[in-house]
């Protein structure tokens, strides 16, 4: 391809809208074009990465033996219906009526749609085991679209289900997809780490996320580095730090003293003078039928995943105030477990052992001294709190860090959450119908680009690996009006086509530092420059990532970078 008659509108300035590092360079290097919030035009640069990852994903999926379908991003209502999640999605669903009044919906993912293919088609245990899988775009009405393309309405997923006669058929197929979501990202260049995730909305019995580090994250993932254990923030599992102060010793009776207008934890705590790990939290919660009093050390937060999980509920809510009143007999502030008979009392396994620990009286402004679980109160204990930076690492001691994440795939096993709520059923070998087991696999495409400019960038623009780069090199005549710089160009871009490397030819009439600026903007991994030393027969030919440049022999150029992109995409 010829610069001149592309159309790559690259710009000098950062755009006051862009506040994180990839948003900031995909509008600066004309790869992207906001059409509205969340939504984007995908220019030159954009479509040819976003095409060679697709390359990437799509011959990794057929190498575990996938085979790619094209689904309706158009669903109706009722099949969504039958899975139970057209109320769930709930405003993040986009939703439509055609002309007849039907409603409809924008597909967000199509657990619905592949389980519909399957049961009008799977009749027996001897066409099982399938794997689907296809490229498409998916709709999600965002509250908060931001970051370019982290976090938008229109996106494009690799998605891929499995259908298996048995749990074990379920593993197998689990962990190829976690096999070859491996080597696609390897390929693509990216530094991610594989944790243990919740399923959330897709349920099932087990998932995994992979995650790239970056500011830009929105999730926080629990990482040991001395053992490789990772999890997300609501799935992660730790050894809470010792409390900051030892419980007092003594078989100690509950002592109320007045705490007048201390509502918090940290009132409290500068109140008495002990830090806030020596008190309960109380919070109460409305979990369907139940009403829980969940308690946690002071210095601790709930989880909401690990109660949900716990309690074996959906969803909770906090309870209202006058039915905190109404259930304890006081306000928000001055709660305790002491003395509460009508609630269910759930307390977090860091309150385990604890004695003598200040917590709410259930009388306004007044508190009680010397609490001790298992004496004063009897509480059901569960992993409940969310880990914390610092923490120690459960499965080998070591110490836990936090780091902000951006999810580019996920892994779930369903189970039979689709395949039983919406008849998919087959013949067994023994002629009796049985339900086939399932599992969702995903890959954000527009996030693999995202996250590799945010992990590889400099002052001068995008550093991109070489497989998902929009071009692998450039060559850039010094002086265009330069009859054998010209020359010797063109001559030189035929051969790295021969060779098989996509080449782009910058022959623009701009002076070498524009020319130059934009290649090390958009992130074209090899400069080959023709200028002043082309007499002695040498071109220099510059790498973009870290800027080291070699003179190398006009009739050796072509063999020399071919043989550095071919081992950057081995």
């Amino acid at each position: 391809m010829y610069w001149s008659k592309l159309f790559i509108p690259t710009l000098r300035e950062t755009p006051a809208e862009a506040e994180v590092i990839s948003h900031q360079l995909l509008l600066r290097g004309g790869y992207i074009r906001q059409l509205s919030a969340g939504i984007y035009s995908y220019l030159l640069p954009a479509q040819r990465s976003m095409l060679k990852i697709t390359a990437i994903v799509r011959e990794e999926m057929d190498r575990i033996g996938a085979q790619e379908f094209l689904l309706p991003a158009l669903h109706p209502a009722e099949v969504w219906q039958e899975s139970g999640r057209w109320e769930l999605m709930g405003d993040n669903m986009f939703r439509l009526k055609d002309r007849n009044g039907r409603w409809l919906c924008l597909g967000m993912t199509h657990e619905e749609i592949m389980t519909v293919l399957a049961r009008g088609e799977l009749r027996s245990y001897k066409q099982l085991p399938q794997i689907w899988y296809q490229i498409q775009t998916k709709f999600r009405d965002e509250p908060r679209p931001k970051s370019g393309l982290m976090r938008v309405r229109q996106f494009t997923m690799k998605d891929s289900y499995s259908f298996d006669l048995d749990p074990a058929g379920l593993d197998a197929a689990y962990e190829k997809h976690r096999r070859a979501y491996e080597r696609i990202f390897d390929r693509c260049g990216l530094e991610y780490l594989t944790v243990e995730a919740h399923s959330g909305a897709m349920g099932g019995s087990q998932s995994q996320e992979f995650m790239v580090a970056s500011d830009a994250g929105e999730d926080l993932v629990a990482r040991c580095k001395n053992c490789g254990y990772a999890a997300n923030l609501e799935k992660a599992t730790s050894v809470a730090q010792a409390p900051a102060a030892a419980d007092p010793e003594g078989d100690l009776e509950p002592e109320e003293f007045h705490t007048p207008n201390r509502k918090t934890i940290a009132e409290v705590a500068e109140f008495t003078g002990l830090p806030e790990s020596s008190q309960m939290k109380s919070l109460v919660l409305s979990a369907g039928d139940q009403r829980v009093l969940a308690l946690l050390r002071g210095d601790h937060q709930l989880s909401e995943t690990k109660f949900c999980t716990a309690l074996g509920v959906k969803e909770f809510r906090p309870a209202h105030p006058e039915e905190i009143h109404q259930w304890m007999g006081a306000d928000a502030g001055s709660l305790g477990p002491v003395g509460i008979n009508d609630l269910r009392i759930v307390a977090d396994e860091a309150l385990r052992g604890r004695r003598n620990m200040i917590a709410g009286a259930n009388r306004n402004d007044y508190h009680l001294r010397n609490v001790t679980p298992g004496e004063d109160f009897q509480p059901e204990y569960f992993d409940l709190r969310q880990a914390a930076a610092g923490d120690g690492c459960a499965h080998c001691g070591g110490t836990l860090e936090l780091v902000k994440a951006v999810e580019i795939g996920h892994i779930f096993k369903l189970g039979y959450k689709y395949s039983e709520s919406m008849g998919l059923r087959v013949l067994n070998e023994a002629g009796q119908e049985v339900t086939p087991i399932m599992g969702s696999y995903g890959i954000g495409l527009e996030r693999i680009l995202s996250t590799a400019i945010d992990l590889y960038h400099d002052k001068d623009g995008i550093v991109l690996p070489v497989p998902i780069a929009p071009f692998e090199v450039v060559i850039t005549p010094v002086n265009t009006n330069d009859a054998g710089q010209k020359a010797a160009a063109g001559k030189l871009y035929g051969e790295l086509k021969a060779a098989g490397l996509d080449v782009l030819f910058d022959d623009r009439d701009e002076r070498p530092g524009v020319k130059f600026k934009d290649a090390d903007l958009i992130g074209i991994p090899y400069r080959i420059t023709v200028g002043k030393k082309l007499p002695q027969g040498l071109v220099e030919v510059v790498e973009r990532k870290g800027k080291a440049s070699v003179d190398v022999k006009v009739e050796e150029v072509a063999a020399f970078v071919a043989a550095k992109v071919g081992a950057a995409k081995a």
